[in-house]
């Protein structure tokens, strides 16, 4: 395989089109996420984190608009400019949080935006559990009692995209972006026949996230789902119990998967895009090789329900 364009350091954020503003912002807000900006034709969504914000509605027909990934530099947004078939230009990102941005079309046609020279912004408060666990005595004294409100989203963590051409989409994704397989599934009683991959941000011995984007095969292209961490499993569940109790939509969950490890927990929108809690992933450095494992031993739940027809069929345009 031929050495990347770039190699994209983090997922920046989603940006997607509804027609109101208004109930985009209560979903929003109930899943977890805080208001940065909103203007009249937009709404940008932060986290606890530095990130300015991590989740874009523009008001418009609901649909996808594009995925952001964060590049190492200007240089690498010049680079990809130059070397990328259809990318724009480096153009200034005319909105809040400001910093440049390269567009260009992933294999199925999607938007990719990748930005460098976005604002950072303070940290917030973050409500953490401690746990006794049968290991260690941590809590000591003090009584643990959790609130009945929202999860508290701290940052972005993957996208997800369906796709009938699995094999050309993940050689797009390493060829434009510089992201790795940590973990390729394939159909039970054929190696050769690859259902999904999961792929990571190449930062050498530094320890990142198991994905960063995953690709399934589905006979139709779109956005199966879009995740954010949470602070820890309480959180989770009281962003479950909270989001329940307001009357969304719960799709899958709360379970942990199988690669990744991730706990999770998945909603839709109120135009059906699914949006994932997850608290505590399995990460990944240069040293641990990709792997390739049959269905049974990667597509599903280690415990907690098994995925829906629903959530498999999730492909938002």
């Amino acid at each position: 395989m031929s050495e990347p364009i770039i190699k994209a350091l983090d997922v920046a954020w989603i940006r997607l089109g509804a027609p109101d503003l208004d109930v985009a912002e209560t979903f929003l807000t109930d899943f977890g996420l805080l208001r940065q900006v909103r203007t009249s034709d937009a709404l940008y969504m932060r986290g606890t984190g530095e990130a300015h914000h991590l989740h874009i509605t523009q008001r418009g027909p609901d649909r996808v608009l594009g995925i952001g990934f964060l590049a190492e530099s200007e240089a690498d947004l010049h680079r990809l400019a130059a070397r990328a078939a259809g990318a724009s230009g480096v153009m200034p990102l005319n909105e809040p949080g400001g910093g440049k941005v390269v567009r260009l079309k992933e294999h199925n046609g999607f938007t990719i935006e990748v930005v460098h020279g976005v604002a950072s912004v303070a940290k917030l408060p973050e409500r953490h559990s401690v746990m006794n666990t049968g290991a260690a005595r941590e809590r000591l004294g003090v009584f643990q009692r959790i609130d009945a409100r929202p999860s508290q989203v701290k940052r972005m963590g993957h996208a997800v995209l369906s796709t009938p051409d699995i094999e050309a989409s993940v050689a797009w994704a390493h060829r434009h972006l510089g992201f790795v397989v940590s973990e390729h599934v394939h159909a039970e009683d054929d190696p050769d026949l690859l259902l999904a991959s999961f792929n990571r941000a190449d930062r050498g011995d530094e320890f990142v996230d198991h994905h960063i984007m995953m690709f399934g095969r589905h006979q139709r292209a779109g956005l199966n789902h879009i995740s954010y961490e949470v602070q820890d499993i309480d959180d989770l569940h009281a962003g479950h119990d909270w989001l329940k109790s307001q009357g969304h939509h719960h799709l899958w969950g709360i379970g942990r998967h199988l690669l990744g490890s991730q706990i999770f927990d998945y909603w839709k929108d109120p135009w059906g895009r699914v949006h994932e809690h997850w608290t505590d992933t399995d990460v990944l450095n240069a040293a641990m090789p990709a792997r390739k494992v049959p269905r049974s031993q990667g597509l599903r739940s280690q415990w907690g329900p098994q995925a829906p027809q629903e959530f498999r069929d999730a492909a938002s345009v």
